[in-house]
């Protein structure tokens, strides 16, 4: 599979699973994808770690110190499944995979290079040193009763965006 045919599929099938979906080229169409889907006055937590995450700090206004306190997580994921639309978030580097669960918004940042085909992929790359979690997201939470009546946000951000860098 080619890179575009990756990041299509990629992009196509998180669409499916219910998540926005944006293809930028750098960090000023970050910036202003960005400026588009993260309300203004909305608490965001960014961890600040990554030299993107670094760059769109400055956007938001109001910062959450932690994602306990925050409506909006924005941070760089590890990567993406282009055979699923899903989200691969990792605790490498002390992060923690739950700062993009808690709040009611995630907006997650993938890097192009970082979308694998399929899960055999994924965890053939990270086999020779996996980190301690890796934790896989594919849309907005949702659970449904035993009436079969569909719930979003319920244990989990009821609004996924993906920017792919």
């Amino acid at each position: 599979m080619t890179a575009a045919d990756r990041e299509r599929r990629f992009l196509e099938n998180a669409a499916i699973a219910a998540a926005g979906t944006h293809a930028v080229s750098g960090t000023g169409e970050l910036l202003a994808t960005l400026r588009r889907v993260v309300t203004a006055d909305s608490p965001v937590y960014c961890p600040g770690v990554t030299e993107l995450e670094k760059a769109t700090a400055a956007l938001f206004p109001v910062r959450a110190a932690d994602y306990g306190a925050a409506a909006v997580t924005v941070e760089e994921v590890f990567g993406g499944v282009a055979e699923t639309g899903t989200l691969v978030c990792s605790s490498e580097g002390g992060r923690a995979v739950q700062a993009g669960l808690l709040p009611s918004h995630h907006v997650a940042i993938v890097r192009r290079e970082r979308i694998f085909d399929t899960l055999d992929d994924l965890f053939a790359a990270v086999a020779g040193a996996p980190p301690t979690n890796l934790t896989l997201v594919t849309g907005p939470s949702r659970t449904a009763d035993i009436e079969l009546t569909l719930a979003i946000g319920v244990h989990g951000p009821e609004k996924l965006d993906i920017i792919l860098v």
